[in-house]
């Protein structure tokens, strides 16, 4: 009697080891099979034809290739060390930035998800049933009953779906990442615009209120010739509206400063009005230096991050249209659990509560009326959107980098012509006054004279704000930036 149990539990070892054994091999010739076959279309980055060279050439060789250093940091060219610090605030405050980084954050999470896909998922489970039974019908007893084990189970990727989908996956965090950088260059753009204007309106209230004073001294000059009987009072009436005039015009510009700083800490992260201790101080437009390099169109495909999310949004949908084409395919699940059953706590854990069951699950569709082809095609249609949206992106920024070098340069002729026409303004001013003081001219010369050299004085101001931004415009354009903060726009967790 002992050995024919010893028999019968030497054929349960074996059938047990060989259902495990097959189990296994089953696994192996799986997984083989799997990484052969990855269905839909693979990835190819899309040709783009782009000019030589620019239409719009700067003068003195401006399709040399940029210094990464200074045009990384092109802002430092300025040699303004308040625009640096705010720039380095706005980096580390900026709302827009904190936002954009925590959809990278949830953007990664969801590859996760889909990488978590390739792998089995394992549970553990335990269970305690009281029962009892009807005492018309059965015994009327009560029974427990206990149980605990692990389950298993494994989704097989013999077609490529899931692997396309961490494929997409991650092309999306590479794009979100790209969405940072490009905020974080209209970030700078905007910082050095809105310091530019400060210091513009700075200046121009300046020479408002500077040519307020030299007007109030010819309106008491118009008003003591009038009394001495030397002037009529027409000239004490035009000396009056001329100054009044300039007078209403500072109100204005300090509103439009006010806004200027206000925006400049909002960018900061900071309340309104938070920043205007440090800014109080009048200080010059800045001044660019005169040796700009742009390199040529082919450099924007690199350098700028929109192009580049474009680009990366349209790997993401061409392993979207994998995804979909896996469908169509069958697809084998392993599943399996081992555990122990009892009627007793006591007994659970013994070797005759030993339970498990494995075996492999195949699912195929059939019929779906089309379903399944119809999102492969809407996949399709998708990625050509994408394609599409990533060449409207490339001309709008060949554009924009046109319009900036234009406007960069005809700004600079404007520049000149209006120092020189200050220049001149400013002679003939002094000269009417003294031909008017000694009465050999009317007022009406001075009043002209004095409202020509407040014009042009405030062009000027004007022409020289629009020099430095027309040229962060242009470094803009040209995805200028980012790569400087390459280091603290993505933290190590979000690589």
């Amino acid at each position: 009697m002992k050995d024919r149990k010893m028999h019968q539990m030497i054929w349960l070892k074996k059938a047990k080891t060989g259902g495990i054994f097959l189990w296994i091999s089953c696994i192996f010739v799986t997984l083989i099979l799997s990484g052969c076959v990855t269905v839909g279309p693979d990835y190819v980055l899309p040709e783009t034809r782009v000019p030589e060279k620019w239409h719009n050439e700067l003068k003195g060789g401006g399709g040399e290739v940029p210094d990464p250093q200074r045009f990384a940091k092109w802002w430092t060219t300025l040699n303004d060390p308040v625009l640096s610090g705010l720039i380095d605030r706005a980096v580390v405050n900026n709302p827009d930035i904190r936002k954009v980084r925590a959809k990278i954050r949830e953007q990664r999470a969801r590859r996760n998800i889909s990488i978590a896909g390739l792998f089995p998922a394992i549970n553990a489970s335990g269970s305690f049933t009281r029962k009892k039974g009807s005492e018309e019908t059965g015994s009327g007893k009560e029974t427990d009953f206990y149980s605990a084990g692990l389950d298993a189970g494994w989704e097989l990727d013999l077609f490529g779906g899931t692997r396309r989908l961490v494929e997409a996956s991650t092309a999306d965090l590479q794009a979100s990442k790209e969405d940072l950088r490009d905020v974080q260059v209209s970030l700078l753009a905007e910082v050095a615009l809105n310091y530019a204007d400060v210091r513009s309106f700075q200046s121009r209230i300046e020479v408002a209120e500077r040519n307020l004073n030299i007007q109030e001294e010819t309106y008491q000059l118009a008003q003591l010739r009038y009394e001495a009987g030397l002037a009529n009072e027409f000239a004490v009436h035009q000396a009056k509206y001329n100054l009044e005039n300039t007078r209403s015009n500072i109100p204005t510009l300090r509103t439009a400063l006010e806004e200027a700083m206000n925006r400049l800490a909002v960018l900061m992260g900071d309340n309104p009005g938070a920043i205007h201790a440090e800014l109080k101080e009048q200080k010059p437009v800045p001044v660019s230096r005169p040796d700009l390099a742009v390199g040529i169109p082919a450099d924007v495909l690199r350098q700028r991050p929109d192009i580049r999310r474009a680009e990366r949004q349209l790997a993401a949908q061409t392993a979207r249209i994998g995804v979909a084409t896996a469908e169509m395919y069958p697809k084998i699940n392993l599943t399996g659990s081992i555990g122990f059953e009892s009627l007793t706590l006591d007994n659970l854990i013994s070797a005759g509560s030993r339970a498990y069951s494995f075996g492999p699950r195949i699912t195929w569709p059939i019929f779906n009326a089309g379903s399944i082809r119809s999102n492969i095609e809407v996949q399709s249609a998708l990625q050509e959107h994408y394609l599409i949206q990533y060449e409207i992106t490339v001309l709008n920024a060949l554009e924009e980098v046109e319009n900036a070098l234009v406007a960069y340069m005809e700004e600079q002729n404007r520049l000149q012509s209006l120092s020189d026409a200050k220049r001149s303004a400013s002679q003939a001013s002094a000269f009417a006054q003294d031909l008017y003081k000694s009465g050999l001219t009317d007022f009406t010369s001075v009043l002209d004279a004095q409202r020509s050299l407040l014009s042009f004085e405030d062009q000027l101001i004007q022409s020289e704000g629009r020099i430095i931004s027309n040229l962060v415009r242009l470094y803009k354009a040209l995805g200028g930036g980012w790569i400087s903060l390459a280091t603290a726009d993505i933290k190590p967790d979000e690589n």
